[in-house]
C-alpha cells in the first residue's frame, strides 16, 4: 500500500533554517514571534515564581531587598514588553490577518520581518540589563529614582525603545492591509471581528508608542548628560514623567487586550454555531475603546497632586471606558443565549476570560472612584486588578486563540482531555494566587514590598501556593502541545466547523494561503445561512 503524498504547505515549501530567518511569509514570522514570545512568557514566569517563593515569609529567605526589587522589575519589563503587547497582534495577529481578509501577505512583508527583528534586537538589550545589574526602578521606571539608581537603567529602556518601533511596524503593516487588501467582496462590515479588533489595536500602535519612545529617551538624556527634566534636584518635574508614561502605559492596556477581545469573538460564534449578536456595535465598541484610551491615563495619578477637576474628569472617563467592554461581554453572552455550545479547550478560555476579566473590569471600576482609589493606591489590590485584567483578559485569551488556531497554524489536533486538565490547574492556581491578593490590598498589604507584617503571612502563604498549581497547568499544556507536533492525529482544514476565511483553505495553509483569491458574498458569522 502506497503512503499518502505529503501536502506542500508554508512549513515545507522550502527547509533550512536561513529560509526561516529571512522569509517574507507572514505566517512563518507569526510562528517565529509565537516561539519567542512562548520563552519571554517562560522567562518572566520564572521570575514570578522567584517573587512568590520570596514572599512565602517575612523577611529574607532567598533573596535580598535589592535582589527582590530587581526581580520584579524583571517580571514586569518582560511580561509587559516582551510577552503580553506583542503576545495577539505579533504572533497570531501576523499569522492570520491575510488569512481573514482573503490576502497573501501583509501589505509590507519586508517591514514585517524588520518588526520581528528589532523585536529580537530589543529583547536582547533587555537580556543584556539582566547580567549587568538588572533595573530595581520596577517596569514603569518612575523618576527621580531611575536617574540616581546605580542599575541598568538605561540599557532597559533602550530596550524598551526599540521594542517600541517593532510595534509601531507592526501597526502601520496592519492598518495598510486592512485597507488595501482586503478580499473582493469583504466590506468593512463583512470582516471578520477579529480584524476589527487588530485595526483598532494598531491604531493606538501607531499614535501611542511614539509618546513613550520620547519619554525613554528623555529620560536616557537625563541620566547620561545630566539635563534636568524629570528630576526634581535638576529643576525637573517627576510627576511629567508619570502624565508622560502613563499617557502612553493606559492605551497599552487596551493594545494587550483589543485582541484579546477580538479573539474572544470569533471563539464565541463558532463553538456556539450561532451568528454573532450585534456585529456592529462590537466593531464599533473596539474603536470606541482605541478612542477613549487616550483620555484616561490621569487615573494612575489620583494622590499625585493633580488638581481635583482634573481628577473628577479622570474618573468619569474611567467610568465611560467601561462601557464598550461591557457591549462587548453583553453581546458575547447574548450570542451564547440558546446556542450549540461546544465545550472544547478554546471555549473553555472563551469562559475563563469571561468570568476573570469581569473581575479585573468590575475592580477597575472601583479604582476609578476617587475616594475608594485613594485607600486602595499601591497596595496589592491594584496588582491582583491588574493582573485579572492582563492574565485572566489577554493571556486567558491568549491560550484560547492558541489552542482555536493550533491546527490551521501546524495541521495537528492535541489532547482534549490534556487540555482540559491544564485549563483547570490554571483557573484554579490563578484564583489562589491574585483572588487572595484583592483580600491583602483590603487589609492594607502595599506592593512592591520586600517584607511584611506577621498578621499578612497565611494570605501570603496561601498566594504563593496558588503559583505551584498554576505552573503544573502551563507545564501540563506544553507537553501536550508540543506532543501534538510530534504524534497529534493530521488536522482537518476546518476541524471547529468555523465560518471565517482561513478555514476555506488547508492546514497548514500553503505559502500563497489561498489556490484562488475568495470572493466574499456574506458576512463571516452567518450560521442561520450555512449547514456546517
Amino acid at each position: 500500500m502506497s503512503l499518502p503524498a505529503v501536502r506542500t504547505d508554508y512549513i515545507n515549501a522550502t527547509k533550512g533554517w536561513k529560509s526561516w530567518l529571512t522569509t517574507l511569509d507572514h505566517k512563518r514570522i507569526g510562528i517565529m514571534y509565537l516561539l519567542f514570545i512562548a520563552i519571554s512568557f517562560g522567562l518572566g514566569g520564572f521570575f514570578a515564581l522567584a517573587l512568590r517563593m520570596e514572599l512565602l515569609n517575612p523577611g529574607k529567605l532567598l533573596f535580598t531587598a535589592k535582589q527582590y526589587n530587581q526581580l520584579f522589575t524583571l517580571h514586569g519589563a518582560v511580561m509587559v514588553f516582551l510577552f503580553i503587547v506583542p503576545s495577539i497582534p505579533a504572533s497570531l495577529g501576523n499569522f492570520l490577518l491575510p488569512l481573514q481578509i482573503g490576502a497573501k501577505d501583509v501589505a509590507f512583508p519586508r517591514m514585517n520581518l524588520m518588526s520581528f527583528y528589532l523585536y529580537l534586537f530589543g529583547a536582547v538589550f533587555c537580556v543584556y540589563s539582566m547580567v549587568a545589574g538588572a533595573a530595581d526602578t520596577g517596569w514603569t521606571f518612575y523618576t527621580p529614582y531611575s536617574i540616581t539608581t546605580s542599575t541598568s537603567v538605561i540599557s532597559m529602556t533602550l530596550g524598551a525603545f526599540i521594542l517600541g518601533f517593532s510595534s509601531i511596524f507592526t501597526g502601520l503593516n496592519f492598518i495598510v492591509t486592512i485597507h488595501k487588501m482586503r478580499a473582493p467582496g469583504m466590506t468593512w462590515f463583512r470582516m471578520p471581528l477579529m480584524v476589527w479588533a487588530l485595526y483598532a489595536t494598531a491604531i493606538i500602535q501607531v499614535l501611542a508608542t511614539p509618546v513613550l519612545g520620547i519619554t525613554l529617551l528623555l529620560l536616557i538624556i537625563e541620566r547620561v548628560a545630566g539635563i534636568g527634566i524629570f528630576d526634581p534636584a535638576l529643576g525637573g518635574d517627576p510627576v511629567l514623567f508619570q502624565h508622560f508614561f502613563w499617557f502612553y502605559s493606559h492605551p497599552a492596556v487596551y493594545i494587550m487586550i483589543l485582541p484579546a477581545m477580538g479573539v474572544m469573538s470569533e471563539l464565541v460564534t463558532t463553538f456556539c454555531k450561532k451568528n454573532i449578536f450585534g456585529y456592529k456595535m462590537i466593531a464599533y465598541s473596539s474603536l470606541a475603546i482605541a478612542i477613549i484610551s487616550f483620555l484616561v491615563w490621569g487615573h494612575h495619578l489620583f494622590v499625585s497632586g493633580q488638581s481635583d477637576y482634573a481628577a473628577m474628569i479622570f474618573s468619569l472617563l474611567t467610568y465611560l471606558v467601561a462601557i464598550p467592554s461591557a457591549v462587548k461581554i453583553f453581546n458575547w453572552i447574548a450570542t451564547m443565549y440558546q446556542g450549540e455550545i461546544d465545550l472544547k479547550a478554546p471555549f473553555l478560555y472563551f469562559l475563563a476570560f469571561l468570568f476573570l476579566f469581569s473581575i479585573g473590569g468590575f475592580t477597575g471600576i472601583m479604582l476609578g472612584s476617587l475616594s475608594l482609589d485613594v485607600y486602595l493606591h499601591d497596595t496589592y489590590f491594584v496588582v491582583a486588578h491588574f493582573h485579572y485584567v492582563m492574565m485572566g483578559g489577554t493571556v486567558m485569551a491568549f491560550l484560547g486563540g492558541l489552542h482555536y488556531w493550533w491546527p490551521k497554524m501546524f495541521g495537528r489536533m492535541y489532547s482534549e482531555g490534556a487540555a482540559f486538565v491544564a485549563w483547570l490547574f490554571i483557573m484554579v492556581g490563578f484564583n489562589m494566587v491574585f483572588f487572595t491578593q484583592f483580600l491583602l490590598g483590603t487589609k492594607g498589604m502595599p506592593r512592591r514590598y520586600y517584607s511584611y507584617l506577621d498578621q499578612f503571612q497565611p494570605l501570603h502563604a496561601f498566594s504563593t501556593s496558588g503559583t505551584w498549581v498554576l505552573t503544573v497547568g502551563f507545564l501540563i499544556m506544553a507537553f501536550y502541545l508540543v506532543e501534538s507536533l510530534l504524534n497529534g492525529k493530521q488536522a482537518p482544514d476546518n476541524p471547529w466547523g468555523g465560518l471565517t476565511l482561513e478555514w476555506t483553505t488547508q492546514s497548514p495553509p500553503i505559502t500563497e494561503n489561498f489556490l484562488d483569491t475568495p470572493i466574499v458574498d456574506c458576512g463571516p458569522y452567518e450560521y442561520d445561512k450555512v449547514k456546517v
